[in-house]
């Protein structure tokens, strides 16, 4: 299948609209984890990802401890390299051995991250990654200018061909772009979690960086296959039992949003994730969004949303949902 694409920013790097978030797939027995997952069903949801047009695939290190990027490396070890998708992954997150379910540590000393990106290397089976990003900002006394710099020279070393932040606001931004060009960044946004919409996309359309913007369906919230008996039936280890949108009136809110999804789905003949995934990539500076995906049939759930383009009736049909529900923060209307 084509896909239509879009420029990640400067980079020289076309990417699908739509790439694969290989967060689930590195499984559970760690703090953030999804719960157990088959290395199996992650495989056959790249494969079928490719087979389907995807062009680019987001990891992490702390994803499964680095499983995830094992499972990646295995899934693309056949593929000739004219077949070969982006491999995107991140650093900056350093975990105990010994403990997994403590929280990783945001570390962000030059050091560690250059252990970490021979790691990925490692891991990935590659000579070099096509974008790398902090994941988070360093809360390791590391200032954005030292972690930024770092990652500057792994470029002008051929170790990475893009670098990019994750999770960092605009002043961050900002300080990083006076030492060189911050080619990408990856918020999380969706119609429930909006707030990069009023400030970190519309820096990066100003000064040409790409947007890969991940938790499109919010994790599950906007799929059209969650419910309140879905998350009563939820593995114990999976993270989602600790996060505010799924507990009490919030994941009531967020439930009565995504039946507007499915409604206008309905109308469009596509799933309510495609509409989700939609509404995301109709931002001005978005370049594409993360999904993620635990199995073929998933993909194949969501994949429409890479090409469908909402209508000015119904981003207004769900701002307006936005605003009757009170879901979520952030804006619910495009730049004027």
């Amino acid at each position: 299948m084509s896909l239509p694409t879009r420029p990640l920013g400067t980079t020289g790097m076309e990417i699908t609209t739509v790439g694969l978030g290989a967060w689930a797939i590195g499984g559970g027995d760690w703090a953030w984890g999804w719960s157990r997952q088959a290395d199996a069903s992650s495989i056959a949801a790249i494969r079928r990802a490719l087979e389907l047009g995807i062009s680019w695939i987001d990891t992490a290190a702390v994803y499964g401890l680095g499983h995830s990027e094992e499972v990646v490396a295995e899934a693309l070890r056949d593929l000739p390299k004219s077949q070969r998708p982006f491999v995107f992954t991140k650093c900056g997150q350093v975990w105990d051995e010994a403990n997994p379910f403590t929280q990783p540590r945001r570390v962000g000393n030059p050091a560690s991250l250059r252990r970490e990106l021979e790691a990925s290397l490692r891991r990935l089976r590659v000579d070099y990654i096509d974008l790398y990003q902090m994941h988070f900002p360093a809360a390791d006394g590391s200032s954005v200018e030292e972690v930024w710099q770092c990652l500057l020279d792994f470029k002008a070393e051929g170790k990475i061909r893009a670098a990019g932040l994750s999770n960092h606001n605009v002043p961050q931004l900002a300080a990083a772009e006076t030492l060189g060009h911050v080619d990408s960044l990856q918020p999380p946004f969706s119609a429930i979690r909006r707030d990069a919409a009023a400030a970190e996309i519309p820096w990066c359309r100003d000064h040409g960086t790409g947007v890969i913007v991940y938790s499109p369906l919010q994790s599950g919230l906007l799929s059209g296959g969650f419910s309140l008996q879905r998350m009563g039936s939820l593995a114990k280890d999976d993270w989602r039992h600790r996060s505010g949108d799924f507990q009490g009136e919030a994941l009531q809110r967020n439930l009565a949003l995504a039946e507007v999804f499915t409604a206008l789905g309905q109308e469009r003949g596509v799933s309510t994730a495609s509409m989700a995934i939609a509404w995301t990539l109709a931002f001005p500076g978005v370049s594409g969004a993360i999904v993620g995906a635990r199995s073929a049939l998933q993909v194949e759930g969501w994949i429409a949303g890479a090409s469908l383009t909402l209508t000015a009736a119904e981003m207004n049909a769900i701002a307006a949902a936005i605003t009757k529900t009170h879901a979520g923060s952030g804006p619910c209307t495009l730049p004027g």
